[in-house]
């Protein structure tokens, strides 16, 4: 029977005696052993063998500009997975063998660090404080808000290092980000985190997640990620502020129009969209209408979906619904004015999955 490699293969000698093979040449003594030091009984130096790789494996795999990458998309979203790190950054390769490398790399040049660990075993990453001002040097100049820094918490006690908790919310807008970019839907730096849209009273609208994709046609589209954890009602509410958002004027707007805005609200639909904010923010969409919203439901079912779909259908739309062209003969049009709505999309996180975001409605 052949031996196997974690058995060696033993000289047999049937007598008993010694082995029947001797060496060719007499053992020579180790050079390294100065004279009178006792000899090793076990264990070797790497520098024993020339044929063993000094450095890990997985740096051979690293190079600069997956370096960069990953910097660059944890600046952005803070914290994620080798997985939703590949990808937002490499999509084309066949796993996230090659990331999963990158990220050693990274930890080994104390540029990022395993925050913790989920309950499918995927490790949580995050920026360590060398690496986040590498991230700021790199997303800083193209004029990209780098996301706040991760920093490691001790118990006060016994001063062992706290795993950081990776809200469920968090994740789901990472892999929002990440399933667009697989299909080829924006650029990885055209992907920011709560974008602020500021309203007439003060209030800040938060959007989830802004994606900037001229090259698909998608100038701009604000998403909003929802675990059901909110009321349907608080979506129609959102939705209600971006419709707002895009009705405000621009700060440069003359006098006579302002003044006839604020005596008519209404009179706000006969200005144009190029005198209005949100065109001194994002360019112009390409098609009728505000700024597009996408409502993404994650980690939930069908029927509670359909039923979110329903409320936003019938609550909100005088804010997403087209209008009849106001004209004295507007009897006679058939078609109908987008001008003034927001378009929306809905979808699940679970069909960005299964079907890429790139699939048919």
């Amino acid at each position: 029977m052949a031996s196997t490699a974690d058995e060696p293969e033993q000289p047999l000698d049937r007598t008993g005696g010694a082995p029947s093979i001797t060496p060719s040449a007499p053992r020579r003594e180790d050079s390294s052993v100065v004279a009178g030091q006792p000899r090793r009984a076990r264990g070797h130096r790497r520098s024993d063998n020339p044929h063993v790789q000094r450095h890990p494996t997985h740096r051979k795999n690293s190079t600069e500009p997956r370096r960069r990458e990953l910097l660059q998309a944890l600046g952005i979203f803070q914290r994620a997975t080798a997985d939703q790190l590949w990808k937002l950054t490499r999509p084309d390769n066949r796993h996230d063998k090659l990331t999963r490398d990158t990220l050693l790399d990274l930890q080994d040049h104390q540029l990022v660090r395993i925050e913790s660990v989920q309950e499918n075993q995927r490790q949580i990453w995050v920026l360590t404080e060398r690496g986040h001002r590498e991230a700021k040097q790199l997303l800083e100049p193209k004029g990209i808000r780098v996301s706040a820094l991760r920093k490691e918490k001790c118990h006060p006690v016994t001063w062992a290092l706290l795993a950081g908790s990776y809200d469920d919310h968090a994740a789901a807008v990472t892999s929002t980000a990440a399933e667009l970019h697989r299909a080829g839907i924006g650029h990885r730096l055209g992907f920011q985190t709560e974008i602020g849209h500021r309203l007439d009273n003060g209030f800040v609208q938060r959007a989830d997640l802004r994606m900037r994709a001229p090259a698909a046609g998608m100038p701009v589209l604000l998403l909003e990620i929802d675990r059901r954890t909110e009321d349907a009602h608080d979506l129609v509410i959102k939705l209600r502020r971006y419709w707002q958002r895009g009705r405000l004027l621009a700060p440069d707007a003359g006098k006579y129009t302002v003044d006839l805005v604020r005596s008519r609200p209404d009179a706000i639909e006969d200005v144009g969209h190029e005198k209005r904010l949100w065109r001194r923010v994002y360019p112009p969409t390409g098609w009728e209408g505000l700024v597009p919203l996408a409502f993404v439901f994650a980690d939930t079912t069908e029927a509670k979906v359909a039923n979110t779909v329903a409320v936003l259908k019938e609550a909100d739309r005088r804010y997403w619904a087209p209008r009849r062209y106001r004209s004295l003969y507007r009897e006679a049009i058939t078609a109908k004015d987008h001008s003034q709505a927001v378009p929306v999309v809905v979808t699940t996180l679970e069909q960005l999955k299964e079907h890429g975001a790139n699939a048919p409605v």
